[in-house]
C-alpha cells in the first residue's frame, strides 16, 4: 500500500534528506550513478559479462553543505540511494528480483518515504519498446498509480552523445518511439550525466541540482510504503 505525505526530512529548516532509488536494465549503469549521486564508491560497479548487483543496497552520502539556500539560510544536504539488480536479471527471476526490491523498499524508505525513483538509461543505445517494458513495469508496479510522477529518466555515458556530434534537444529529437511515450508519461523528468571532461563532484552536482528540481516540483512529498 502506498501513501503520500510531506517528507519528515523537510521540518529540519537546515537540512534535507532526499532519498532515491535506481533502476534499470542489466549494465545500464545503475551502481555507477548511485557512487556519483553519494560521492563515493558504495557500490560494486565493473563490467561483467552478466548482471553484478544481485541484492538491494542502500547507501548515504556525506553531508553536502551549502548545498542550496531557503529563507536567507544555507541548507545541508545529503541523498540516500538505494541500488537494485537489473531487471530482468542475468541469474535471478523476474520475481526474485520484484520481492527483493519491494522489500527493500519498505525496509529503507518505509518511514522516510521515497522522493525519486531513476530509470537509468544508456545513452549510447537505443531504448527499444521490448527492453523498456520490464524495467518500467516493475516501477509501475511497485509505485502504483502515481509512479509517473515520482520517476526520471537518468541517461548515463551521455558524453557519448556530444562525441557523436549531438546536442541533447538532437538526441531527444532523433530518439526510439519507446524512449519519447516514456517521456512524455513522466512530465519529461530527466537528466543527462557526463563523465568526460568534468570531475566527479561537478557531475554529482549537476545531477543533484536537476534532481532536486523535480522534488521541487513534488513539493517535497514522497511515497511511503506499507
Amino acid at each position: 500500500m502506498l501513501s503520500f505525505c510531506l517528507s519528515p526530512a523537510m521540518t529540519d529548516s537546515n537540512k534535507v534528506v532526499i532519498n532515491l532509488a535506481l533502476f534499470g536494465l542489466t549494465q545500464s549503469g545503475k551502481s555507477s550513478a548511485g557512487n556519483v549521486l553519494l560521492g563515493s564508491n558504495d557500490f560494486q560497479s565493473t563490467f561483467a559479462p552478466c548482471s553484478v548487483t544481485k541484492n538491494c543496497h542502500l547507501g548515504r552520502s556525506c553531508h553536502l553543505r551549502s548545498f542550496m539556500r531557503r529563507g536567507g539560510q544555507e541548507i545541508t544536504l545529503q541523498v540516500q540511494v538505494l541500488d537494485t539488480p537489473g531487471y530482468p536479471h542475468s541469474k535471478l527471476s523476474k520475481n526474485h528480483v520484484k520481492q527483493e526490491v519491494k522489500e527493500a523498499l519498505k525496509q529503507h524508505f518505509g518511514k522516510e518515504g521515497l522522493h525519486l525513483a531513476l530509470l537509468v538509461q544508456r545513452a549510447d543505445m537505443p531504448l527499444c519498446e521490448q527492453e523498456a517494458s520490464s524495467p518500467v513495469q516493475m516501477i509501475q508496479e511497485l509505485l502504483g498509480h502515481a509512479w509517473k510522477n515520482y520517476t526520471a529518466i537518468l541517461f548515463t555515458h551521455a558524453e557519448k552523445i556530444e562525441a557523436a556530434g549531438f546536442s541533447e534537444d538532437e538526441y531527444l529529437h532523433e530518439a526510439s518511439d519507446a524512449l519519447l511515450t516514456l517521456l512524455n508519461s513522466i512530465q519529461h523528468r530527466y537528466i543527462f550525466q557526463y563523465k568526460k571532461g568534468n570531475s566527479l563532484n561537478e557531475q554529482r552536482i549537476n545531477v543533484l541540482e536537476r534532481i532536486m528540481e523535480f522534488i521541487k516540483e513534488n513539493c517535497y512529498q514522497v511515497l511511503t510504503f506499507k
